[in-house]
């Protein structure tokens, strides 16, 4: 009889941290998500067969296995005190996400809305910064983050960089903001002719640049309102 193969020598596309970070967490089973978190089985049975066994145990209802108690899941060879207190804890955290409302994303859909937005994180900044704002269709933000740091006065920005993260976000729209800390709400030439680069950038990859908002504190430089974007 050949020998049992464990998790290390699946195929990397039936491993399940492989599996979770290739085609994502929806894609697991309950005992694929649970061999995650206790990480080892036992000589001759995977963590993807232990926790099958478990599973089965509870019916496959993950409702039972939450209710279950430290000293039940020990009883269990090759589950002990650590791996069931990390089992009860993933339970409890699935049972607390399910109390919590989703999270409300802001709507950026204007240049007032990004102008308030980004005002407390940029007002009191000595230097440049420029920060990516990615959202979806419906101008809710899926995530902002910062690009680049510089002088007073300029900053240098990849528009790679913007379009990759754009991509990697699933984001159909752009908008990107930086502050002056001189005060000027007057773009420079270089402000000019990155924003003329993200727009080109953005209509190769269907992906719609928003706005470029230049922040002082207390007022606003929108391209698009000036009918530039």
């Amino acid at each position: 009889m050949s020998e049992k193969l464990t998790i290390a020598h699946w195929s990397e596309d039936d491993q399940p941290r492989e599996k979770l970070r290739d085609k994502g967490p929806a894609t697991l089973s309950n005992a694929e998500l649970l061999a995650i978190l206790i990480g080892s089985g036992t000589p001759g049975t995977s963590a993807v067969e232990l926790m099958q066994t478990v599973l089965n145990s509870c019916k496959n209802n993950l409702n039972t296995l939450g209710k279950m108690t430290i000293r039940e899941l020990c009883e269990y060879k090759g589950i002990g005190e650590a791996k069931a207190i990390t089992i009860l804890a993933a339970c409890e955290l699935g049972k607390r996400r399910q109390m919590e409302t989703p999270e409300e994303r802001p709507d950026l859909g204007t240049a007032t809305r990004i102008y308030n937005h980004m005002h407390p994180v940029l007002q009191d900044k000595d230097v440049e910064e420029f920060w990516l704002l990615l959202m979806n269709q419906n101008h809710r933000l899926i995530k902002k983050m910062l690009i680049a740091r510089g002088g007073i006065s300029e900053v240098s920005v990849d528009v790679r960089i913007l379009i990759r993260e754009a991509v990697l976000c699933n984001a159909t729209i752009l908008a990107v903001c930086h502050n002056h800390p001189s005060g000027s709400l007057k773009p420079s030439t270089m402000d000019n002719e990155l924003t003329h680069s993200i727009q080109n950038a953005c209509r190769l990859m269907r992906i719609r640049f928003l706005d470029h908002v230049i922040v002082t504190d207390g007022a606003y430089y929108s391209y698009h309102e000036q009918g530039i974007v």
